[in-house]
Order: C-alpha cells, then structure tokens, then sequence
C-alpha cells in the first residue's frame, strides 16, 4: 500500500533544518568506490531511497555495504561476483555508470535500462557514443545494456550538450583506461567536482579547468581505497528555502558547509523578488517577506539556475505580484506540476514559444515556457506526485495553502529526500504520513 502526505496549510514555517548529503554526488561516490579492490568510506550520505537503490547495485555487483544511522556508508568490493545485473528491484539512472568500473574489473557489463523521474528526454545515446569512443561495444537488449571491451582507451570527446550524466559516465571509465581522455564542453556541476575529488584521493590523474568546460583524464593502472565526504544537497536547501519564502516564515538551514558560490544563481533570484537570508557561521537563514517581486528566469546548466530549483521557487511566484516567467531549457517536459497548481487556485499559461533563439527547444513545439501570474491564494486538493522536485513543489504549495490537501505518490520524494515529513514537522508544518 502507498503511502500519503495529508498537510494542512497556512502556517508560516520555522526554526532549523540540517540538511543531508547530496544524492547526486554519494550514489555516483559509491560507484567510483567499485574501481578499487579496496574499501571505500563515504561520509554525508543520505539514507533516501536513491541511496538504497545505489546500495542494493552494489551488493548485487559483489560489494560489502554498511549504512549507518550517522549517514556513513562503508563499502568494500575486493572481487565482482556478477557484472551482469539486468534487473533490480527498483530502477533510478545510476546502474549505466557502473558500465565502466564493471568493464574495468571483468571486461563485461550488464546493467538495468535506466529509471527515474519522467520529465523528459535523457538521451543515453550521449553515454553511449562516448563509450563507444573508448573502445566499448554496448548492446542495448529488452531491459538492460550489455556492453564489452577488449581494450578502454582513451579519446578526445565533445559532448553536444554539457550532459551530467555522461560526463561522471566518461570520467568514471576513463580513469583506468590506457591514456589520455578529454572531454569538452563537460558538465561542470559541483557533485561532479565532488567525484572528481574522491578520485583524485584514490590515484586518479585528472585536471578540470571549468571556465572552459574541460576536464582531462590521464588513465591510471590501480586505484586505491579513500575517505570522502559527500557535500550538502543543494537542492535541498533551495527546497527548505522555497518553503521558508512561500509560507513568508523563517528557517535556518544547518549544513557543513554554506556553498554560496553553489547557490549564487539561486540567491541572486531570491534577492530580485525580494526574499533575504543571512549567511551564518553553520548555515544559512532564509527569511520569508510579506510581498514579493515578479522573476524571470531560465534554467542553466551550472554554473546557471538549475532546472530542480524551479519547480520549487515557482510556488513563490504564485505569491509574486505580476507575471513571471519560468524558461525550462534543460528538460522539456518539466512543467507538468502546474497542472496541480493550477487547480489549487495558481494562474499559469505554458506554450512552446519562446524568445532565445539559441534555446534549443525553439521551433520544436515543446511546452517549455510557462508565465506564473501572482499573487493567488492557494487552496488544498489531492494531488499526485509524479517526479522528486515536482513533488516538492506540490509539499510547498500545500504547505501554503488554505486547506487540506492529499498527496500521493510519496514514494519519489523518499528517493530524493531523507524523511522529509518529519523534517517539516520540527518546522511546525502541519504533515502527517498515512
């Protein structure tokens, strides 16, 4: 049976939050962990339900995975007992980058076809053709990819588009191939940097210079075990944020560290609508206000907005007096949670036209703008969560309204959020899980 958040809003919330360990830099973490015979800690890691899915991969592969309460993950994978794992009990996008340490380990690899969120085309044929490039044969079978090598080399690779996935993809198999890789026009995200960091603390050779989007690999023979730490989820300290600034309350947001120059994009938003936090010693305060400015945005690859803040900044917009506008330029199939809003009282129109011409959705009949016209009281409704950010979204929004709402689907926010429910409460948001 599927479990349901009931929230009951209009409460403004307040008082602190520690915020966990990215999920997009640990699952990828524990990955690298399987290109050493020797154990791997990783500190910081959240106990959501992507690290779970991470976790049984690995047991799968021949790892040893200890999860402990105090979000340290030790793991150890001395010998690969299968490196084909065609199936798993749930599926997310991480089990295509375990082709390369598998290959490295066995010379084949079998993975799941990817999972996760549907918000759009993830083209896996980026990931393919850079393998292809290092001299990987992959198969693409009913529910899986098999891939083989009878030598990874290195390559000069340009990606069409700064995909992250794919970079962490050819880094990942790079690191132990015969000589050089170098990958322009690379994904620059600081969960990248993060993994790029934890290799390089195990014998990788690799040097980014991120003002020009490059990053080369020079292949190694045997990487040895580390300790690292995964750095705080960014998006979800934009999430508490979103909710400190649409129910206009006041939320101190503990981390290890604050990662300013992570959230820059972010907070020069907030400051133009006219929200305020206050950078501490521990964290960072986000303080809500009685009125707010109308945005315009558009989503980047980093170092630009990113494409999960704006699901949750756009239920502060509801709040905004005048038109804003949200320019989805990353996925283009990321804007069905307005639907929900919609219903819940939120003036939003999304069409396909837009005035970039260098957007890559233009004159392609994708749904990619949406104009959010504030304020509008919200008010509760039942609603299903179809995606992680969108599902914050939806929690924020019923947190903000009038009402109850019931909201289904509570299992993606599991996969991206440790116990979010129970978080809010100490924040004195009315939520319970039935």
């Amino acid at each position: 049976m599927r479990d349901t958040f009931i929230v009951r809003g209009g409460r403004a919330l307040e008082g602190d939050v520690e915020v966990r360990g990215s999920k997009n830099a640990a699952s990828k973490m524990m990955i690298a962990s399987l290109l050493t015979e020797e154990p791997c800690v990783i500190e910081n890691v959240p106990l959501s339900g992507e690290t779970d899915i991470t976790e049984e991969l690995c047991r799968r592969i021949g790892s040893r995975v200890e999860l402990s309460p105090e979000h340290r993950c030790k793991i150890y994978t001395p010998g690969i007992k299968n490196s084909r794992v065609a199936e798993l009990t749930r599926r997310n996008r991480i089990p295509i980058l375990a082709i390369g340490p598998l290959l490295h380990r066995t010379g084949i690899a079998e993975v799941p076809t990817p999972g996760g969120d549907k918000i759009g085309h993830r083209p896996i044929d980026f990931h393919i053709a850079a393998l292809q490039k290092m001299g990987i044969a992959v198969e693409r079978r009913d529910h899986s990819y098999y891939a083989s090598a009878r030598e990874i080399h290195g390559a000069v690779i340009t990606l069409p588009y700064p995909s992250v996935g794919t970079t962490e993809n050819i880094i990942l198999t790079a690191v132990l191939a015969d000589g050089t890789t170098v990958i322009h026009n690379a994904a620059i995200e600081p969960e990248i940097m993060n993994l790029i960091r934890m290799l390089q603390s195990m014998g990788a050779e690799i040097k980014s210079k991120n003002t020009e989007r490059l990053i080369e690999i020079k292949g190694v023979k045997k990487l040895h075990g580390t300790t690292a730490a995964a750095i705080p989820d960014r998006n979800e300290i934009v999430s508490f944020a979103a909710a400190a600034y649409a129910t206009r309350g006041n939320i101190f947001v503990r981390t290890r560290e604050a990662q300013k120059e992570y959230l820059s994009a972010f907070l020069e938003k907030v400051y133009q609508a006219g929200g305020s936090c206050a950078l501490e010693p521990d964290g960072i305060r986000f303080i809500g206000s009685n009125s707010y400015r109308p945005l315009s945005i558009e989503t980047a690859p980093h170092p630009g907005f990113m494409t999960d803040w704006q699901q949750p900044l756009a239920v502060l917009l509801t709040q905004a007096e005048g038109t804003s506008t949200i320019h989805e330029t990353v996925y283009e199939d990321r804007f069905g949670y307005l639907k929900d809003l919609s219903r819940m009282g939120a003036k939003v129109e999304v069409n396909h036209f837009c005035s970039n011409p260098l957007c890559r959705y233009t004159d392609q009949g994708l749904a990619h703008l949406a104009k959010i016209h504030g304020p509008t009281p919200l008010r509760g409704t039942s609603i299903e969560i179809c995606d992680i950010r969108a599902g914050m979204a939806h929690i924020i929004a019923a947190l903000t309204a009038r009402g109850e709402s019931r909201i289904s689907g509570v299992e993606h926010i599991d996969r991206g959020y440790e116990k979010l429910d129970e978080r809010l409460r100490k924040l004195g948001a009315d939520i319970k899980r039935v």
